[in-house]
């Protein structure tokens, strides 16, 4: 970098500044503006009260539309989707199909215990007994 009388710069003397932050006004400032803005009757009074909040004329066209449109009354609306409600059924859903994944686990443990014991009787030459058979 140079400057006019042919001096180098370097690049540690250039300073950034930070970048700016959007403001984000609250519901109530906003009433509270347009409040005052009202009841500024004489002359330049407006204009003192947009200079001292370092606010514009098209803030103020904005935040009337806002009011008239209900957008300000209470506290600001979230932006974003609305929340689906809640359906009883879903959480009823998600428990059995926790306890039907366990029965099956359950199940699964059960048929491997029962191969096992076939393979071990016919290492042993035991015969098993099925269900419902007497002795």
């Amino acid at each position: 970098m140079g400057t006019m009388d042919g001096e180098r710069v370097s690049s540690s003397e250039v300073e950034v500044g930070a970048r700016p932050t959007r403001r984000r006004y609250t519901a109530e400032y906003k009433l509270r503006i347009l409040r005052e803005a009202e009841v500024s009757s004489g002359r330049g009074e407006l204009g003192a009260l947009l200079r001292r909040e370092g606010l514009y004329s098209s803030n103020l066209t904005a935040w009337r539309t806002q009011r008239q449109r209900g957008e300000l009354e209470g506290l600001s609306r979230r932006r974003g989707p609305l929340p689906k409600p809640r359906n009883a059924l879903t959480d009823k859903v998600k428990v059995l199909e926790r306890e039907n994944a366990r029965l099956k686990a359950r199940a699964e443990r059960a048929e491997g215990l029962v191969e096992i014991q076939k393979k071990v009787s016919e290492i042993l030459g035991i015969e098993l007994k099925h269900n419902g058979e007497k002795d």
